[in-house]
């Protein structure tokens, strides 16, 4: 039985990497914006910036809900970075399982 649910498991496990990826690259974009090494005016930066907003922001406001700014800083993305690492540990653990 284990064996029919296994590319499901799969399929999230890819999924969570690729949401881990994408909040890890958000995160560093900002630094960079931050840092003034990527100039916030740069178009291409900017439409990165609006995607990726797009696909993290709502995650970061039901988070937001529950922890608040802590001195004007968002631990948001990093409490969510350690939900996902968090998730994908479980789906390796439940696939070595199913085997």
């Amino acid at each position: 039985m284990g064996a029919i649910f296994e590319p499901f498991v799969y399929v999230i496990a890819l999924l969570v990497d690729i949401y881990f990826k994408i909040v890890v690259v958000q995160v560093v974009l900002y630094w960079l914006i931050h840092f003034k090494v990527l100039e916030p005016s740069n178009k291409y930066a900017q439409k990165t910036v609006e995607i990726l907003d797009k696909l993290t922001v709502p995650v970061y406001k039901k988070i937001g809900e529950k922890i608040p700014p802590i001195s004007g800083f968002d631990f948001s993305p990093f409490i969510l970075l350690l939900a996902l690492i968090f998730v994908s540990r479980l789906l390796m653990r439940l696939s070595a399982l199913m085997l």
